[in-house]
């Protein structure tokens, strides 16, 4: 968001970026790291040097709350920020405490926090002393891909190590079906993770709510299609790794501790009109996993809709333009495509899916596998890292390239022109 800022309202602009960390960490290598095929350092970069050189102040201390009434940010180190213009791309907080046993301060793993090398230590230990393991998501959660993926990964991790034949693996879901991911499926996602989960002898369990998790195992509730229980689950497990339920992150609190009203939902996430701004308060603009977005449709547990990286690269593109234009004393009027590109990788093959636009009904809507998107991961993860150490947000040829094949950040017309609506 600040790379794509500078580079569209030059030198003059006076941006500032918060974070709770100085380091960038590409979150979707997080399921390498967690079976040690990466260490964290090699999946991230130090953004002090590269903010400095794009002339972007920066602050490590986090945010520890907004008040947009003063347009202010009140940050960890005591001190505080004014805006013209807030940009929230904060993430979610993991809702661990939702879950009796759930977190890595408790029974599971986790690989979607920032650090993951408490998995990676843990999985070492088990592979030693390996036995029953169980992946998945728990209820309310908006981020399957993760899951599939760890899952898999797993198996060709256990296969090299020639102890597969002694870790009995079930995967354990909310969604109605697998490879439903929140999206209702794209294009026959259910039909290759079930062909791919049964080639590497995963069990799994549909339609599933987590009750609680104990060192021992994990307790499920199978539930019918109106929600009501169909059979209850003991799956023992030596580790298990789960997919959290999001919600907003604490500084989008007022001092009285509840969610501000007028700028989040009621589980805090940040509402948003087409534009990427919030409704109350216009010079607030939200991008990434913190914005609200329904889910797609009514299923018999909570299924939430993901917020993929291109689709959130779509927001970025339409905020940064949308700010172009206030400072220009005109309305916004760019609206991102919300057009997913994804890349599943299994270790020794992969599943990929475009969906643009990524809720349905699409104008494309195409799944498939093989070892290539073993391959494209790789290269995309070293290309991601290297346009964040450079300062880049989207460079010509990569928009060209995207372009060629369909898939583009900004809506356009039936007439192929730019929507400003």
């Amino acid at each position: 968001m600040a790379f794509e800022l500078r580079e569209l309202l030059g030198k003059a602009a006076d941006i500032q970026v918060v974070s709770e960390s100085e380091w960038f960490q590409f979150v979707p290598s997080n399921p390498w790291v967690a079976v040690n095929w990466r260490t964290a350092d090699q999946v991230r970069v130090h953004l002090p040097k590269t903010f400095a050189k794009l002339k972007i102040g920066f602050n490590a201390s986090g945010a520890k709350r907004i008040d947009p009434a003063a347009n202010t940010v009140h940050l960890g180190d005591g001190g505080q920020l004014n805006y013209d213009y807030l940009v929230i791309a904060t993430g979610p907080k993991l809702a661990f405490d939702e879950i009796e046993g759930l977190g890595p301060q408790a029974n599971t793993n986790s690989m979607l926090r920032r650090w993951v090398r408490e998995p990676s230590e843990k999985w070492e230990a088990f592979c030693k002393d390996p036995g029953p393991m169980v992946v998945g998501a728990v209820q309310g959660a908006s981020c399957y891909g993760p899951a599939y993926e760890y899952a898999m990964l797993a198996v060709t991790e256990l296969r090299r190590r020639k102890i597969r034949d002694r870790v009995p693996i079930t995967f354990v879901t909310p969604e109605p079906y697998i490879g439903h991911l929140g999206l209702g499926g794209v294009g026959d996602t259910k039909g290759l993770l079930e062909s791919t989960m049964r080639d590497r002898d995963i069990k799994w369990i549909t339609n599933a709510k987590i009750d609680r998790i104990t060192p021992e195992g994990v307790e499920a509730t199978e539930v019918n299609e109106d929600g009501s229980p169909k059979k209850a689950h003991k799956l023992p497990s030596k580790y298990t790794m789960f997919i959290p339920a999001f919600r907003g992150v604490d500084c989008l609190k007022g001092e009285d501790g509840k969610w501000i009203e007028g700028l989040t939902n009621p589980r805090g996430f940040v509402l948003a009109d087409k534009h990427q701004r919030n409704p109350k308060y216009p010079n607030i603009f939200s991008v990434g996993v913190c914005v609200a977005i329904p889910p797609y449709e009514a299923t018999p547990l909570a299924v939430g809709m993901p917020k993929t990286g291109y689709m959130i690269e779509s927001m970025v593109t339409a905020t940064a333009h949308n700010i172009g234009d206030l400072v220009a004393g005109k309305a916004p009027t760019h609206v991102p495509t919300w057009n997913a590109v994804c890349l599943a990788d299994f270790g020794d093959s992969g599943v990929a899916f475009i969906a643009l636009p990524q809720i349905p009904p699409r104008n494309v809507n195409w799944s498939g596998r093989g070892y290539w998107v073993h391959l494209a991961k790789i290269g995309f993860e070293k290309y991601f890292l290297n346009k964040v150490r450079n300062g880049s947000s989207e460079p010509g040829y990569e928009r060209f390239l995207m372009k060629t094949i369909g898939v583009e950040r900004l809506k356009r017309t039936a007439r192929g022109c730019l929507e400003t609506a």
